[in-house]
C-alpha cells in the first residue's frame, strides 16, 4: 500500500534491548558510524553482493542461469506501462470487471452506480500480491489476487460527501480476495467466462479461525461466543503460495478500520488502536463491530494469514493462528529437506518484526485436503539480527524467554495474540518495514524488503544499528540471510543485497550503493525459477518526483541478478500507481504483475469530481482502475533472458 511517511504506524514505544542498545563500545562507535562504517566494515568483505549459497534445481528454467537480456527502460513520468524493447503488455481483470461467477458477471459502469451486489462478483479494488496455479501446465491456470483497499473517492458515485449502510457494504466487498480462471490463446491470454473456479472472497465472507488462538477468550465476541467463526478479510497486502496448492493472503494495516476509543488500553495502543482511525473508511458508522468501545474483541479477530484453497470454491477459508498475529505483509513458504513447511513473514510498520514459522509435520501428496491442518502446528520464531553479521530466531512459545503467565502469557493463544508484544520481551530486532519476503529456490537464500523509515535515529525513535543502518531512511534495503544448516535452523547469517536510493542526491544516507538503475521504497519481491529477483517499487503519491526522490517520478520493477548484485530497471508503472503483485507461470514465459491504485492523489482519496485527475489508465475515460498486466516476449522467450 503506498502511504504518506508522516501517517504510517508507529506503535512499537517498547525498550526492548536491540542492537542498537549494546554495551561494547566498539559496537556502539560501529553503529554510530551509520551507512559508511556499515559498508567499510561488515559489508566490505560482500562486495558485488556475491551470493553466500550454492544450490541446484532441476527445473529447465533455472538451466538458463541468471543473466538479465534486457535494454534497461530509463526513468521518466509517464502515464503508462512501459516495458523493455522485445516485450508486450496486456490488460486483464480490471477493478469492476466480472470474476466469472457463471450467471451473475455485471458490466462495470464507468459512473461507479454498480451496488454493493454488483460489486460482490466484481473484481476488487487496489489489486496487490498474486499467484498462478497451474491447470495445464503454462497455459491454463488460476490466478489468485489480493484486493488491498479501496479509494472510496472513485468506488461511489458522489464519493464520501453521502455515507451510507450500501457504501460500507460495498467498500466492504470491494476489498478480499479474487480467483479467476485464464488460458493462453496464441501470443495473448483471456480470462475463462464463466468459470466453475471463479470465486470473490470479501470483508463479509465467513472464515473459520484454526490453530493454537482459535476459541481463545481475547477472540470471542458477542456475534460470535465460540471464538472460531470471524466475517471476512481485509487489508490484503502480499501473499504466498502453498506447495500443496492453496493461497496465503495477509491481513495488513487492520487498524484503520476500527474506530478506537480516546483511551486505549496498553494491548490496543500497541496495534495501533486509537480515536479517529475508523474515519479513513467510516464502517464503524454501519457495521458497529468495527467500533472498539463496543466490541473490543473483533479486531483481534484480524492480522491473521488467511489459507484458500483456489480450486474448491465452496471451501471456507482458514486464518492460521498459529503464524501469529501481526500486520502480515506477506507469507514466502519453502520446504525443509525433510519436507516440513517454513514460512517467512515480514510486518510492515515502522520498527516491527520479521517472522519465521517452522510446521511440524512433513507436507504429504494430496494437495490441500491432505495437508488441512499443517499449518496449525509448528513453531513460530520472531528475528534478532546482530551486529556482527549473525542472527537468531527466538522462539514465540509460552513459557520460554520471559513469555509467561504474569507478564501476560498464560497461553500459547496469549503469545500468538499478542505477538508484538511477545517479540518485544524477546528483544527482537526493530525493522525499517519488512514488507514482502521471497527465498531464492536455488540456494535457499531469504530476501526481504525493508521499504523505508523516516522516523529512523529521529529524537526519542530507535538509533541506527546494523541491519538498518540509515536515519531518516527514505530509500529503504533488501536484507538476506542464509540459514545455518536447513531452513529450520535458529541460526542465520545476513547481509545486506542492496541499500537502495539515488547517487544523485547529496544527503549521503539518501545516494544508497545501487549497481546499476536507482530506485527506493523497495516492495514487492520474488526470486524466479532461474535466480533472477524481481523487485518493485512503492512511493506514495505524496513523494514521488519530490525531495529525494525528484528523479523518480513514478513507480518501477527492476531485476536483480544477485551473484553479481547488478539491478536494471525493467518497467515504469502509470501516474499514482503502485507495482505490486508478482507471480509468472512455470515456464517463465509470461509474468503477471498488478497496477495498484494508478491515479492516486497525494492524499490518497479521489475527487469523484475529478476522477482522472492524475491518470487515465488503463480506459484513458471514466476511472482510473488498479488492473492485472500480463507481460510476454515478442519472440515467445523467457522473460528477462
Amino acid at each position: 500500500m503506498a502511504k504518506d511517511f508522516a501517517r504510517m504506524e508507529d506503535s512499537n514505544p517498547s525498550g526492548n534491548p536491540t542492537i542498537h542498545d549494546v554495551s561494547d563500545p566498539q559496537r556502539r562507535v560501529f553503529v554510530r558510524g551509520g551507512l559508511a562504517a556499515a559498508v567499510a566494515g561488515l559489508f566490505g568483505p560482500l562486495a558485488g553482493c556475491a551470493s553466500t549459497g550454492s544450490g541446484s534445481s532441476n527445473s529447465a528454467v533455472s538451466g538458463l542461469g541468471r543473466a538479465i537480456g534486457f535494454k534497461s527502460v530509463p526513468m521518466t513520468a509517464v502515464d503508462q506501462v512501459v516495458v523493455p524493447e522485445g516485450y508486450r503488455t496486456q490488460v486483464i481483470y480490471r477493478w469492476g470487471d466480472p470474476t466469472g461467477i457463471a450467471g451473475r458477471m455485471p458490466a462495470f459502469k464507468t459512473d461507479a452506480s454498480d451496488s454493493a451486489d454488483d460489486q460482490a462478483l466484481q473484481a476488487g479494488m487496489h489489486h496487490d500480491g498474486m499467484a498462478f496455479f497451474p491447470l495445464d501446465g503454462s497455459n491454463r491456470g488460476l490466478l489468485v489476487l489480493n484486493h488491498e483497499y479501496v479509494d472510496d473517492g472513485l468506488l461511489h458515485t458522489d464519493g464520501m460527501k453521502t455515507w451510507s449502510a450500501a457504501k460500507v457494504r460495498k467498500s466492504m466487498h470491494a476489498h478480499g480476495v479474487s480467483v479467476i480462471e485464464l488460458r493462453r490463446d496464441g501470443a495473448a491470454w483471456q480470462q475463462v467466462l464463466p468459470s466453475r473456479f471463479a470465486r470473490r472472497i470479501t470483508a463479509l465472507t465467513p472464515m473459520t479461525l484454526t490453530g493454537p488462538a482459535a476459541g481463545h477468550p481475547m477472540l470471542r465476541t458477542a456475534g460470535d461466543p465460540s471464538g472460531t467463526q470471524v466475517l471476512g478479510t481485509f487489508n490484503n497486502c502480499a501473499n504466498g503460495q502453498t506447495p500443496w496448492g492453496t493461497y496465503l493472503t495477509c491481513e495488513e494495516n487492520f487498524a484503520d478500520y476500527f474506530e478506537g476509543t480516546a483511551t486505549p488500553d496498553a494491548h490496543q495502543k500497541r496495534w495501533g488502536l486509537k480515536k479517529g482511525n475508523g474515519a479513513k473508511y467510516r464502517w464503524h458508522e454501519h457495521e458497529e463491530r468495527f467500533d472498539v468501545a463496543k466490541h473490543p474483541n473483533e479486531s483481534n479477530r484480524y492480522g491473521w494469514v488467511v489459507e484458500i484453497d483456489p480450486q474448491d470454491p465452496s471451501s471456507t477459508p482458514r486464518k492460521r493462528t498459529a503464524l501469529g498475529r501481526a500486520a502480515h505483509e506477506g507469507a514466502a513458504v519453502a520446504l525443509t529437506d525433510d519436507g516440513r513447511a517454513v514460512v517467512y513473514m515480514g510486518e510492515d510498520s515502522r520498527f516491527e518484526y520479521i517472522y519465521k514459522f517452522v510446521s511440524c509435520d512433513k507436507v504429504r501428496p494430496g494437495g490441500a485436503a491432505a495437508n488441512r491442518d499443517l499449518l496449525d502446528h509448528g513453531t513460530l520464531y520472531v528475528g534478532r539480527f546482530d551486529v556482527d553479521g549473525t542472527g537468531e530466531w527466538l522462539p514465540l512459545v509460552q513459557g520460554k524467554g520471559g513469555l509467561v503467565a504474569d507478564k501476560g502469557f498464560a497461553t500459547q493463544g496469549d503469545v500468538l495474540i499478542k505477538s508484538r508484544q511477545a517479540s518485544d520481551i524477546l528483544g527482537a530486532t526493530k525493522m525499517d518495514r519488512p514488507e514482502w519476503t521471497t527465498v531464492d529456490p536455488l540456494t535457499k537464500e531469504v530476501y526481504c524488503t525493508l521499504t523505508n523509515n523516516s522516523n529512523r535515529g529521529a529524537p526519542g525513535q530507535p538509533f541506527m544499528d546494523a541491519a538498518n543502518p540509515r536515519s531518516n531512511n527514505t530509500m529503504g534495503q533488501i536484507i538476506r540471510w542464509k540459514e545455518s544448516g536447513d531452513l529450520d535452523a535458529t541460526k542465520f547469517a545476513w547481509n545486506h543485497l542492496v541499500l537502495a536510493g539515488d547517487p544523485k542526491q547529496t544527503r549521503y544516507e539518501a545516494q544508497g550503493n545501487v549497481k546499476g538503475d536507482a530506485f527506493g521504497s523497495p516492495d514487492g519481491l520474488m526470486v524466479d525459477a532461474r535466480g533472477v529477483l524481481w523487485i518493485q517499487t512503492d512511493v506514495s503519491t505524496s513523494t514521488l518526483g519530490k525531495g529525494e526522490y525528484t528523479n523518480l517520478p513514478n513507480n518501477q520493477m527492476l531485476a536483480c541478478d544477485p551473484t553479481k548484485g547488478e539491478i536494471r530497471r525493467f518497467l515504469l508503472g502509470p501516474a499514482g500507481c503502485e507495482i505490486t503483485g508478482l507471480t509468472a507461470t512455470p515456464d517463465l514465459r509470461t509474468l503477471f504483475i498488478n497496477i495498484q491504485h494508478p491515479g492516486e492523489p497525494a492524499n490518497e482519496r479521489s475527487d469523484p469530481e475529478r476522477p482522472l485527475a492524475v491518470s487515465k489508465w488503463p480506459d484513458g475515460a471514466g476511472r482510473p482502475r488498479s488492473a492485472t498486466v500480463v507481460i510476454t516476449k515478442i519472440d515467445g522467450g523467457v522473460i528477462g533472458t
